[in-house]
């Protein structure tokens, strides 16, 4: 009979060691002068000729590791830019070994007892200078298995099994390609990890994930009241949150949205809208350059439009002054919390597009009168 074998004490120092290493790989090749680092992001955000590596595919990688191990570069990266011309050094992968691995124990001491510490070296690795190879280093050491299986359960999903593109690879892609702003980053990461259990294939096989935005956001609250990453940090869980939930937002724009549809857009996304604008103009990683080319401008004509009703309605609101005034003498009403909302109500309309903007005052008088019932004036 053999002697069992004694419980393995926890060692939260080590998971803490391993994320320091991974920090260290996401950041091993960050330039030493500042506008090196920021052309990692021209394209993904313009969609120009830069020769910057952001929002590029490199048209050829070496070639990964048999068993799939996570690979990690041997020099400064570099891809082509939109139109094909090299740009850096190209990056040659040799296999990722975590020099230490730290399991479940580990990282839920460490969690517990170095709560911050963890989120901030987590942060760290996020705004690198290359969160993708960071990523992988955080796989290779335990990391995402031990504290993400929702994101552990993305790598080799949907490679070469089913006809959509592996949602790891994506993802990663993603967050190198998203601006350097927390929130932003963290969304990346997380956008997508719905898909697993909302996958289907239909009868013409087809792949769809529908609701995956809406399942994401409620995995992430799981992974919030679990991890406690985000609990001192309600700003951000927030973001990140509604990131989630509205990521597939921005790509459903298209030219023939009226100006209330572009204003309902704005005021839903409220302060989030430029971090959304981000998130999508990131998610776009088709290796088809025509394609991404459609998809940034999609993006960057959504935004224009914003501005410009944005930069209408600053000077004009889409209500006219004295609206109110109207609405008390013609139903005998006292000034009152009641005006507010009725001319709260007037803008949700003008919004949905039940009534056009910018007209005058006995136009929205007409309008309330007509839905009397849904001001609460019947």
């Amino acid at each position: 009979m053999q002697p069992a074998t004694e419980p393995k004490t926890p060692n939260p120092e080590r998971a803490l060691q391993a994320l320091e290493w991974a920090v260290e790989i996401a950041d091993r090749h960050r330039p030493t002068r500042a506008s090196e680092g920021s052309q990692r992001f021209d394209s993904a955000l313009t969609g120009g000729e830069s020769s910057s590596i952001a929002g590029a595919q490199p048209d050829e990688r070496a070639p990964t590791v048999p068993n799939g191990a996570p690979t990690v570069p041997n020099a400064a990266p570099t891809f082509p830019n939109a139109a094909g011309r090299p740009g850096r050094v190209a990056i040659v992968e040799q296999p990722l070994v975590a020099p230490i691995i730290a399991d479940v124990s580990d990282f839920k001491a460490a969690t517990s007892a170095f709560l911050p510490d963890v989120r901030a070296r987590l942060d760290q690795l996020m705004m690198a200078y290359d969160p993708e190879t960071g990523l992988d280093a955080l796989l290779a050491c335990g990391a995402i298995s031990a504290m993400f299986p929702e994101i552990a359960a993305l790598v080799g999903f949907g490679d070469g099994e089913w006809r959509h593109k592996d949602v790891w690879k994506h993802t990663k892609q993603v967050v190198r390609q998203a601006v350097p702003r927390i929130e932003v980053r963290w969304a990346a990461l997380l956008h997508d990890i719905g898909k697993v259990k909302t996958r289907s294939i239909s009868p013409d096989g087809e792949v769809h994930f529908f609701g995956h935005a809406e399942v994401g956001a409620r995995m992430f609250d799981k992974l919030d009241r679990r991890l406690g990453l985000f609990t001192r940090d309600d700003a951000l869980k927030s973001s990140v949150r509604f990131l989630i939930l509205h990521h597939l937002r921005a790509s459903q724009y298209d030219a023939s949205w009226t100006d209330s549809a572009v204003r309902r857009f704005a005021r839903e996304m409220g302060p989030c809208l430029l971090d959304l604008l981000d998130l999508s103009r990131a998610d776009i990683t088709t290796k088809r350059p025509e394609k991404k080319k459609r998809g940034l401008r999609q993006i960057s004509d959504l935004h224009d439009r914003v501005r410009a009703v944005l930069e209408q309605d600053a000077v004009v609101p889409p209500l006219p002054s004295g609206v109110g005034n109207v609405i008390m003498e013609a139903f005998g009403l006292p000034p009152s919390r009641k005006i507010g909302e009725i001319k709260r109500l007037l803008e949700e309309a003008v919004d949905r597009g039940d009534v056009p903007s910018h007209q005058p005052a006995d136009v929205y008088l007409a309008f309330v009168k007509e839905n009397a019932a849904k001001f609460g004036l019947a």
